[in-house]
């Protein structure tokens, strides 16, 4: 009972309560994202880069982006894990709590979109938490889902590998979250149209 009324009195920071307004107005664009993550369990593991593009009526708007890579350095070092790919990174780099601050304002009130969306929103999620915010408010789709609805297919997942094939949209040889959420753009486009997503 006691975490309940902490809760209800809890002060957010500044940015949190700002999101929070963004959602008295309808979304005008959707924001396609990928996380790359230290591991798949959002309570142990931290996201180690994002990536995320605005999709805005049929186009994918290049320039606004958001790329980032998040300094995890006491995670790394508390699990005895190499930072290589941080050093090696020709992405921004940026404190988690800044980088996260930074993704919230990017994607304000938009209709988040990724491929298995759920377990990035996870991981954002628990993230937030770490700065004593509240969880993502934002609509999802799930290009995955969109394309086993489009094809009457309950009983089987596909990987975005899978879908850019069926799709013929090429596959970049350095992966990156960036990049990953390009495909899922491209993905998205195609699938939002043959659906009839406005």
């Amino acid at each position: 009972m006691l975490d309940w009324i902490k809760n209800i009195n809890k002060e957010y920071p500044d940015f949190w309560k700002d999101y929070l307004t963004k959602f008295e107005t309808k979304p005008n664009k959707f924001v396609v994202l990928s996380t790359e993550t230290s591991g798949l369990n959002p309570n142990k593991d931290v996201i180690l880069s994002l990536g995320a593009f605005s999709v805005i009526d049929d186009s994918i708007v290049i320039k606004e982006n958001f790329e980032a890579v998040l300094l995890q350095n006491k995670f790394l070092q508390d699990n005895g894990l190499s930072n290589e790919f941080i050093i090696e990174s020709k992405m921004v780099k940026m404190p988690e709590n800044e980088a996260l601050e930074t993704f919230i304002n990017f994607i304000g009130n938009a209709i988040l979109v990724g491929h298995h969306i759920n377990f990035d929103i996870e991981m954002l999620n628990a993230s937030l938490e770490r700065l004593d915010c509240g969880r993502i408010k934002n609509e999802a789709l799930d290009v995955d889902v969109m394309y086993r609805k489009l094809t009457d297919i309950n009983d089987k997942q596909f990987s975005l590998d899978d879908l850019s094939e069926i799709y013929k949209i090429p596959k970049s040889d350095r992966s990156s979250s960036a990049e990953d959420a390009y495909r899922i753009g491209l993905l998205f486009l195609k699938l939002k149209s043959r659906l009839g997503i406005k």
